[in-house]
This record gives C-alpha cells, sequence and structure tokens, in this order.
C-alpha cells in the first residue's frame, strides 16, 4: 500500500466535490473511524458513493428522503469486502465529523482523516475490512509524522450523544493489536 500525491494506492479514486482547504495543512493529527450503510443495514449497493459525491436520489428509499441534501465526505470507504474507495485526498479537509470536539479543539474536520467502514454499529465487521483499515492506517502513520496511534478515535468519542459509531460492534483491541 502507498500514498501517492495524498491518494491511497492500491484504491478506487471516487472524487467527492464535499471538501475544502484544510486551515492548516500540515495539521494533520487525528485519524477517525466512523460507520456507514445505505440504507442502514444494507451493504454493497452503490448509494455510499452517490451519497459522498451528491447523487443520492430522494425517490430510491425513504430513508433517502432524510439525507440526500448533506454534503458529506470521508476521505476513505472500506467495503466489507475489504475493497477501498478514496473520495477526498488526505491533505484536503473531508466533511466527516461535523460539529466534534477532541482533547478540546473543536472542528476534527480541519485535522482530521475520516475512514468509513461499511456497516453498522450492532453488526460484526468482516476480517477483510479489520486488515485494510490496519494498513491503510499503517501507511498513514508512515507518511503524516502528525499522525500517532495513540491518536485514533471513534466518531462516537468526538461527537457524544449525537453519534455512535463505529459502535460497539467495532472491536478495538483487535484493530489497535493489528497496528503493533
Amino acid at each position: 500500500m502507498n500514498i501517492d500525491q495524498h491518494w491511497l494506492t492500491p484504491a478506487t479514486h471516487t472524487p467527492s466535490p464535499n471538501f475544502d482547504e484544510r486551515i492548516d495543512p500540515v495539521d494533520i493529527s487525528l485519524i477517525v473511524i466512523h460507520c456507514i450503510s445505505l440504507p442502514p443495514g444494507e451493504f454493497d449497493t452503490p448509494h455510499i458513493d452517490q451519497l459522498f459525491c451528491n447523487q443520492l436520489e430522494p425517490q430510491c428509499h425513504p430513508y433517502f428522503k432524510t439525507i440526500y441534501q448533506l454534503t458529506v465526505s470521508a476521505h476513505v470507504l472500506i467495503k466489507r469486502s475489504g475493497e477501498v474507495v478514496q473520495y477526498v485526498p488526505f491533505d484536503k479537509r473531508a466533511w466527516h465529523a461535523g460539529k466534534s470536539e477532541y482533547l478540546g479543539r473543536e472542528r476534527c474536520n480541519d485535522f482530521s482523516i475520516g475512514i468509513e467502514l461499511e456497516g453498522t454499529e450492532w453488526l460484526h465487521y468482516t476480517d477483510e475490512q479489520y486488515t485494510q483499515l490496519s494498513e491503510i492506517i499503517k501507511t498513514l502513520l508512515q507518511t503524516y509524522p502528525t499522525l500517532s496511534s495513540q491518536h485514533i478515535t471513534g466518531h462516537s468519542n468526538i461527537a457524544p450523544g449525537r453519534k455512535t459509531d463505529p459502535g460497539d460492534s467495532f472491536n478495538w483491541q483487535r484493530f489497535f493489536d493489528a497496528l503493533v
């Protein structure tokens, strides 16, 4: 695995318009792990790409009527199969965290990388996802010296009461053991 001009290789590149410049381009100091499935609990659909690229059709599912106008993105999605899709280059600010705070710093999008796992808070993630997640994060840690394995957290920890992902189904111990 490699990062070339802030894009992960090999990964499918599906550029999202939902990003902007970081306030401080060298301040990339947090990794946030999320989960997503669209519709909720359904996997291997085109709808995550559509959401992150502002192409989600509200008539395709009743749930989409509540989210199709969101302008959100993540840097990376890891599908249940282990396939990796990158939407935003790592040196740009993806819109993944929303109102958030980490160790007293607000607006986590400013200084973080957002990684989505295709899944739900209540279903276990796949072996392929854990493998890819650990490989991606090892590559990020080698490429961006401001990142640290001590500053990896879940969306629920930076937006408590508002977000619950990646949920109790994410095995933090297994993940951190794989980073060693």
